[in-house]
């Protein structure tokens, strides 16, 4: 069988949906989704970004390429399109299963389970990265995230430096101002520099999920979003929030107190 697997969505919306996209593998799997994305789909025989594959054109005149496509593969499962009426009528005679890219507010669980659920899997599979990077003794800090609303503020992250008796490096992408950050262009190398980290501090971010989908220790501070769902899967995962939901109000010593639960060896003396 050859299957399509369209998923959009930034990079913590394809880590948490990673093992439900691995579950629909077959003989030959083909994955469009953001160009950022692509590096992580390494379970596909073939990943394309949403754009070169020509996904907004699909069913648009002269631009048939795309359409054409389609027509290759013997299943589609997309994350795209669920509420988008033209979408759904341009792919009808192709054999196309529509799932919803986001689970509802009052999902009970961790996202991933909601997307395992969704492909007819059984819960419990976190996503997981093998990036077979060798450890060095240091800390990662990755103090943003898609949105500022996700921020704790930065002096609060530099007090956590400050208490570590690692050596801490710092990372951003390439709009966030921050000196002293490693800056990657490229997900699969990021994430193989992380894997080499004794622990990641980060906020609610997709840099997170990619830190514990590759094996690190983390700790993840989260303010509107709620942890029972987003936050990274592992053993070795902690997140921290008020109970005001407010950035503002986590203290320093609630994410010490995490660090201390996920790798111990990484607080000095106060």
């Amino acid at each position: 069988m050859r299957r399509l697997i369209i998923r959009p969505g930034a990079i913590g919306d394809f880590l948490v949906s990673l093992p439900a996209l691995e579950f629909l593998k077959t003989e030959y799997t083909e994955v469009w989704t953001t160009a950022a994305n692509v590096p992580l789909a390494r379970f596909a025989d073939k990943a394309r970004s949403l754009y070169t594959a020509g996904l907004d054109t699909i069913g648009l005149p002269g631009y048939e390429s795309a359409t054409d496509a389609l027509r290759g593969f013997d299943s589609i499962v997309s994350w795209y399109g669920a509420r988008r009426p033209e979408f759904r009528s341009a792919t009808a005679a192709f054999p196309v299963e529509f799932h919803d890219a986001l689970p509802p507010r009052d999902w009970p669980g961790r996202a991933s389970d909601f997307y395992l659920g969704q492909v007819g899997a059984l819960p419990g599979a976190v996503p997981r990265l093998d990036c077979h990077a060798v450890k060095r003794d240091f800390a990662i800090i990755h103090p943003f995230s898609g949105s500022r609303g996700k921020n704790w503020p930065l002096g609060r992250f530099r007090e956590v430096a400050g208490r570590l008796s690692l050596p801490v490096e710092w990372t951003a992408g390439p709009e966030e101002a921050l000196a002293e950050a490693r800056r990657f262009d490229e997900l699969w190398e990021l994430g193989e520099w992380i894997a080499s980290a004794r622990l990641f501090v980060g906020n609610d971010s997709g840099i997170s999920h990619l830190a514990a989908a590759v094996g690190t220790p983390v700790v993840t501070v989260f303010g509107p979003s709620d942890p029972k769902i987003w936050t990274p899967g592992g053993p070795a995962v902690r997140a921290v929030r008020a109970s005001d939901g407010l950035l503002d109000s986590v203290p320093v010593e609630a994410v010490i107190e995490a660090i201390e639960q996920v790798y111990p060896a990484a607080i000095g003396p106060p």
